[in-house]
Parts: C-alpha cells; sequence; structure tokens
C-alpha cells in the first residue's frame, strides 16, 4: 500500500501547486544574537554581567522577531507580523523605531523583480535590488521540520553593510592583524568591523516546489523552511496551503525610489552624522564645571 500512498500523495501535491489561484503563507521566527564580549566603552571597564543581561532584554524586541511570507507560485510578500509587533519601548527601541523598521519585502522570481518598502528618519523609500539567481551548492544532507522532508544548501554571500548583528568590536590583536591582512573584514569605525563574506545555510523541502523563501533567499527547487545567517537564525514554524483568506500579492508602490547601493550610502552618511553629534555632545558634557 505504500507505494500506492506515494503516489496519490504525490498526484494530490501536483494538483494542488498546479492550480491557478495556488497561494500558501508561512510563519517565521528570526532570532539574532549578539556578542557581548567586548561591550563597553574603548579603554573603559569592562561591562558587568548583570549590564549585559539588562541590556540584552531591552533589546529582545529587536533580535526576536515573527515575519510571515505570502506566496504563490512565482510572488511573494515578506512582512513582520503586526499583531506580534513589539511596541517601542526603552532606549534602543526608540532610537530603532526612528531609524526604521524592516519594511515590506517583495519579490517576483520569475521576472526578477525584488522591491523593500521601508522607512528611514521618518521618509519612506521604495528600495530596488537587483535580483540575481544565488549561486547555491546543493548538499545531499537531510533533516525534518515539522511535516517535511528538507534538504541542505549552502550560499557564500556579501555582507549587507548595514546588518548590525554581524559588526563585532576590533580588539588589539585583530587591529594588528587588520594591518597585515584586511581583505576579509571592513572597518566600520575605529573600534567596530565586520566581515566582508559570510557563509549561508538553508534547508528547504521539495514537497513544496515554489522556489522562494523568507527575506531576500530564493533560488532553491523548493520553498526555504530554515536559514542560518551569520547570527540569525530563521526558521518556519507553521505553513498553510491555500488558506481560506488569501491575500493579494504585489508590488509595494510607496516611497522614494531608489536603488539598493543609494539607500545604503544615504544610511551610512545619517549614521555617521548621528555619531558625530553624539561625539561633540559628549565633549561638551565631558567639559561641564572646567574653568
Amino acid at each position: 500500500m505504500k507505494p500506492l500512498f506515494t503516489f496519490i500523495f504525490t498526484f494530490v501535491t501536483v494538483v494542488t501547486f498546479a492550480q491557478k489561484d495556488f497561494q500558501g503563507k508561512a510563519t517565521y521566527m528570526s532570532k539574532t544574537t549578539i556578542d557581548m564580549t567586548n561591550f563597553g566603552r574603548p579603554g573603559g571597564p569592562k561591562m558587568t554581567e548583570a549590564r549585559k543581561k539588562q541590556i540584552a532584554e531591552r533589546m529582545k524586541s529587536m533580535l526576536e522577531k515573527t515575519f510571515i511570507l505570502t506566496f504563490n507560485k512565482t510572488s511573494s510578500i515578506y512582512k513582520e507580523d503586526a499583531k506580534l509587533a513589539a511596541p517601542n519601548v526603552g532606549g534602543g527601541s526608540r532610537f530603532m523605531g526612528m531609524m526604521g523598521g524592516s519594511g515590506v519585502k517583495y519579490k517576483n522570481t520569475k521576472d526578477k523583480v525584488a522591491l523593500e518598502s521601508t522607512e528611514f528618519f521618518g521618509k519612506k523609500f521604495l528600495v530596488s535590488d537587483e535580483m540575481k539567481t544565488p549561486e547555491w551548492e546543493l548538499g545531499s544532507e537531510t533533516k525534518q521540520i515539522g511535516n517535511y522532508t528538507c534538504f541542505k544548501a549552502t550560499l557564500i554571500k556579501e555582507v549587507d553593510p548595514l546588518d548590525f548583528s554581524n559588526m563585532r568590536r576590533r580588539d588589539d590583536k585583530k587591529k594588528n592583524d587588520a594591518k597585515k591582512d584586511s581583505s576579509n573584514v571592513v572597518k566600520v569605525t575605529e573600534e567596530i568591523e565586520m566581515p566582508k563574506q559570510i557563509v549561508v545555510t538553508a534547508w528547504y523541502t521539495p514537497q513544496i516546489p515554489v522556489s522562494n523563501g523568507p527575506g531576500e533567499y530564493w533560488g532553491l527547487p523548493g520553498l526555504i523552511l530554515e536559514i542560518n545567517s551569520g547570527r540569525t537564525t530563521v526558521l518556519c514554524t507553521e505553513i498553510v496551503i491555500n488558506p481560506s483568506e488569501k491575500e493579494e500579492i504585489k508590488a509595494p508602490t510607496k516611497g522614494k525610489k531608489i536603488k539598493r547601493e543609494d539607500y545604503t550610502t544615504t544610511v551610512k552618511k545619517k549614521m555617521e552624522e548621528m555619531r558625530e553629534m553624539f561625539r561633540n555632545r559628549r565633549g561638551r558634557g565631558n567639559g561641564r564645571g572646567r574653568h
């Protein structure tokens, strides 16, 4: 009976995904860890474990999020679950709210269109990406995620220069090593650096034969259910095929149109202006009471 069951299951699956109005909805949990080993002001005392724990708790709403991927055979919308989005509480969260959220990401794998509608310092942007087919290396290793058998794939990816999770403090040894070989890292500031490339591991399932996945990831012969990228893990926790209430999947149109490279330059320039402003404030504060 097993061969017959397999045939029936395969036939039903093919029919389901061949439907003209096919749609799926996948829920993903995203969790990022931060290396707090060298937290603290340069040259100052090391931060206490209690203080590190306090900061980690305040940053939890930034580092742990739930996203929804709504997809059909060729297009998708990926956005934070509005029902679970944390309110802006605490200094760090208020700062991130001012900086802007993760936005809404749209992908069309057939027409090679990738757009992100996002907000930065109160201004709305419509960011376009060059959608090159990722050069995944397919592996034979498998694992089970829920009811789905997943296969492993890896990708060497250029690090997003705005991805703070990959940033790390440069200790004295690293600074000396960097003078000898700076080919594998990017200096963000005198004290902060980040790698130029990272290895991304994906787990995809051919049981859902759509070339899509969370965030910017796609290009595999099946839906990506898990991504491990640097200090971030994105894991699918629920999938609904052909939900009763379907959502229209269409490209966002609101915001100033801008290419990804230009948007990155805009954000980096604004962040440098803020760093300079904070440095000036600190300098004036240190000078109080002096004659």
